[in-house]
């Protein structure tokens, strides 16, 4: 049997999309409620908006891992990633760290954990995109300074590309969230989406060989 018809069979008998059979590179979103999508539908959520989007740009090589799971601290990114292994990321979109905050985690503890999670993508041979978060002010400017200044110094101590705020246009704007005012509804899904998409596509396009 040829190489293409196991692969079309394989593709038959596990209901596999084919741009999933197809990948070459994996995208890991490893987030929280945030990133799971909770209360939105899950194709609502921003990782798959973003591999459609992928998709319509005609990069198919390319498989999104929805890796968000709520209620999710930095301090099991270490352990979730290694679950991830069988996938083979080449890219870890990072995007911990809210939970922490609002339970008034240390912020050397959080530093610590995302540092981890950070060393041990890269010596998987993965690229990073840290997405960072913001505490609501009645946190106190100490508290809050300190926890948007972790991304920052994570950023730049590992060269990494940053998107500072996630919720960028987003956060605070009562007909882009839930009725919670925490989660983003599906149209606020969406702004996220595009608000991460040229981020991700030039992280991607970084990653392709140079033609000769």
């Amino acid at each position: 049997m040829s190489a293409l018809r196991l692969l079309l069979l394989l593709i038959f008998v596990t209901g596999y999309p084919v741009q999933d059979a197809l990948a070459e590179r994996v995208v890991l979103f490893l987030g929280d409620s945030l990133t799971a999508g909770l209360g939105v539908e899950p194709d609502e959520a921003y990782p798959r908006l973003l591999g459609e989007m992928l998709t319509k740009d005609g990069v198919a090589d390319v498989r999104i891992v929805n890796g968000g799971v709520s209620g999710s601290t930095s301090a099991s990114a270490l352990s979730r990633l290694q679950w991830y292994d069988k996938f083979k990321p080449s890219v870890l979109f990072l995007a911990l760290g809210a939970n922490d905050g609002l339970r008034g985690l240390t912020i050397e503890e959080m530093d610590k954990n995302l540092a981890e999670v950070i060393d041990a993508a890269r010596k998987r041979g993965m690229s990073v995109i840290l997405a960072g978060m913001e505490l609501p002010p009645n946190y106190g400017d100490e508290y809050t300074g300190s926890f948007r200044q972790v991304y920052r110094d994570l950023a730049s101590r590992y060269g990494l590309t940053l998107i500072p705020f996630l919720l960028e246009g987003v956060g605070g704007v009562a007909g882009l969230n839930q009725a919670d005012g925490i989660h983003p509804n599906a149209e606020g899904h969406r702004q996220i989406a595009r608000h991460v998409y040229p981020v991700l596509k030039a992280q991607l396009d970084s990653m392709r060989p140079q033609k000769e």
